[in-house]
């Protein structure tokens, strides 16, 4: 096609065999695009793309990316709020019959059995090395290996008798991020041979905690991305997905439930996020 589509925070630039999206940067952008900059995604790697109406006259653009393409989406596990998603695109409304001459070429070059999962990413992860600082200690990955170095301010009695911990990618099935925009967000290595691991990030040696300001979306996503993409290169990581979470005491689930009535009453919490944590946590039980 190679014409440029351009809206709200990003451009879609349309090539012979991929999109290239490139993100506006600048302070209205969210912090996470700002910091992915710009993305191809292959057309192999798209398994939709819908058009639909968005919020104060704009229309939506969006690419579904196939099962297994891309490690960033696959990290997210659907944790991204809109606004963050990398494959919208928001246009004024007036730019509607454009965006449908758009999505109906984009359709026109997809793959026939864009619903199946991949197997392998097709979409470039954030490369390393990469590093975020999390409320218990600093993580860092080489490409090789992830390495926890652990604060005294922050961390558990169980980490700090475990000590900084260096993990090789060849030794990880996969990965778990939790988002920190509700609650305390995480990122779990997950050991190949050794399945069952603490239901509590804070004492498991293999995890760091965060919570906004501690690893924030667009510091710790982009660092899971990278870590599963080595992960799945090494032939250690499930086909289609991040790995399942561990499984949590009950006990910590109706703690976070009541906190999480309780940011609910306070009107932090809409009533939709409220009931969407709920399922979520009851989920983990």
């Amino acid at each position: 096609m190679g014409d440029v589509l351009a809206g709200f925070h990003a451009a879609w630039e349309f090539e012979s065999d991929s999109v290239l999206i490139r993100f506006e940067r600048g302070i209205r952008t969210p912090r996470l695009l700002n910091a992915l900059g710009e993305r191809r995604i292959p057309y192999e790697a798209i398994a939709a793309v819908t058009l639909t109406p968005g919020k104060r006259g704009t229309v939506v653009l969006r690419a579904a990316p196939r099962p297994g393409a891309d490690p960033l989406m696959d990290a997210a596990a659907g944790q991204l709020k809109e606004g963050c998603d990398p494959y919208r695109l928001v246009l004024p409304a007036e730019r509607e019959t454009l965006a449908e001459y758009y999505a109906d070429e984009l359709r026109g070059v997809l793959p026939l059995d864009g619903s199946a999962p991949t197997g392998r990413y097709l979409v470039a992860a954030p490369e390393a090395p990469l590093h975020f600082k999390a409320y218990d200690g600093k993580a860092s990955f080489d490409g090789r290996s992830v390495a926890f170095r652990w604060f005294w301010t922050g961390a558990s009695s169980a980490k700090w008798k475990a000590g900084d911990k260096s993990f090789p990618v060849s030794d990880l099935s996969g990965v778990e991020w939790r988002s920190p925009e509700v609650f305390e967000g995480h990122l779990r290595l997950l050991h190949r041979d050794t399945p069952e691991q603490p239901a509590q990030a804070d004492q498991d040696p293999a995890a760091v905690i965060f919570g906004l300001g501690y690893g924030p979306v667009h510091e710790s996503l982009p660092f899971a991305a990278s870590v599963l993409a080595a992960v799945r290169a090494e032939g250690s990581a499930p086909p289609a997905s991040g790995a399942s979470p561990a499984r949590r005491d009950p006990a910590d689930i109706a703690d976070r439930i009541r906190h999480l009535g309780e940011l609910h009453q306070a009107g932090l919490v809409t009533d939709a996020e409220f009931s969407s944590k709920k399922a979520e946590l009851l989920a983990e039980l």
